[in-house]
């Protein structure tokens, strides 16, 4: 199923997807019901295929875990990157382009800038030679041993907050609405997905769109946080994987084509899937790299908070501030005073990855989405009659009163 207004390009993409059996659902919903889909470019050819699990490096294995954990990178004491390519991959997530000479000045402005930071309000002592590092170069000496090692984590922890802090900073110039950023995410996800179903990845159902206005309603006015600045989820995308063991490559995939590992929100991760010691114990490659962890290992799940979820809901659920670089015409209606702040700006999104029998268990019984909705909105209701009083039990008519004989 298609919602939506689609270019011939696009089209005939989901055509041939769909043709290989795989279902598609693309929505975007505004105040009206719905908005055009965006005209999303030709898919792009991507990787020839995904890594087995049998493949995955340290770094990886590191990488998807604490997505599932629902940790932060800054909590991290090394890299595990391999080789300048895998460096240049990392950058290129982030969406920068190290080749291009603006790109490379911005990088350099924002290495600057921790290292003045580090020096200002720790005096931090910094090598000649760590400081006037490329990027590529901090990222592997990360990965490396000794003081220059610790010396570029701390820089890379602190370029990370400021690269972050500049995008918000610069959505906010920007005369931007939420519907103009949100195309511009879609167009980026349905581009990077597209490629990889068309490439015939594992991948047997992708659901994307925006929250509608009485979703949004509707949930705020369920939780204790009626804030909106609290919901995360109003663009989100679910990937439905063939198998179990194909949810690890393929979210290893998305680290690497759509969003950096490094840009998962902390504490908004729920893994209720895979038991991660005990999984990594029936592969033994994945079992041979647990000793190498700098976070715990274990077999601990990480359930939903959500009220309204059920006991037997099984879910890969995490939250990312996807970066986003705005073409030309866009940061040329930002203000001078936001030029030095790059193009990029961050976008938060949630994405949901459950393989094909657990989405089909999913939807038995009281984990369905439908019980689900059902109980959100009559808690909804009900906190718009009584608020969180209790409910008063109907009192019983007195007796008449006996009659004296």
């Amino acid at each position: 199923m298609v919602c939506g207004t689609l270019d011939r390009q696009t089209f005939w993409l989901l055509r041939r997807i769909e043709a290989h059996g795989r279902r598609v659902m693309l929505a975007g919903l505004d105040e009206a019901g719905s908005v055009p889909l965006p005209c999303v470019a030709m898919a792009d050819p991507g990787p020839e295929r995904l890594k087995r699990l049998d493949e995955f490096a340290l770094h990886d294995l590191e990488s998807v875990r604490m997505i599932l954990r629902g940790d932060s990178v800054v909590d991290w004491h090394r890299l595990n990157l391999e080789n300048e390519a895998d460096a240049r991959r990392l950058l290129v997530a982030h969406e920068f382009r190290p080749g291009e000479a603006q790109d490379r000045a911005r990088l350099n402005a924002i290495r600057n800038d921790s290292v003045s930071y580090l020096r200002r309000q720790f005096d931090f002592p910094i090598p000649k030679p760590v400081e006037t590092a490329s990027v590529e170069d901090l990222l592997l000496m990360a990965s490396g041993k000794g003081h220059r090692q610790t010396c570029a984590c701390a820089i890379l922890k602190a370029m990370h907050i400021i690269h972050h802090l500049d995008g918000r900073e610069l959505l906010f110039c920007l005369p931007m609405s939420d519907q103009d950023v949100f195309h511009l995410v879609e167009e980026k996800v349905y581009r990077v997905i597209g490629g990889m179903l068309s490439a015939g990845f594992p991948i047997v159902e992708f659901v994307g769109g925006r929250k509608n206005k009485d979703s949004l309603y509707t949930k705020l006015l369920s939780k204790s946080d009626a804030s909106a600045s609290a919901v995360y989820d109003k663009v989100r995308f679910r990937i439905v994987t063939r198998t179990r063991d194909d949810i690890l490559p393929i979210l290893l995939l998305l680290t690497e084509q759509l969003f950096p590992f490094s840009l998962v929100l902390g504490n908004e991760s729920i893994n209720t899937i895979f038991p991660f010691r005990k999984y990594a114990s029936e592969h033994s490659h994945l079992q041979s790299m647990i000793q190498d962890f700098q976070t715990g290992v274990d077999d601990t799940l990480t359930p939903s908070e959500n009220q309204f979820s059920d006991q037997s809901y099984r879910v890969i659920h995490f939250v990312v501030d996807l970066p986003v670089r705005l073409p030309d015409e866009t940061m040329e209606l930002a203000p001078p005073s936001a030029w030095s702040l790059g193009p990029v700006v961050f976008v938060l999104c949630e994405f949901q990855i459950v393989d094909q029998a657990t989405e089909q268990a999913n939807e038995q019984g009281e984990a369905s989405h439908e019980r689900y909705k059902d109980r959100q909105r009559h808690a909804v209701k009900r906190r718009l009659k009584i608020g969180v009083r209790d409910l008063k039990s109907p009192t019983r008519p007195s007796a008449p009163p006996k009659r004296r004989g």
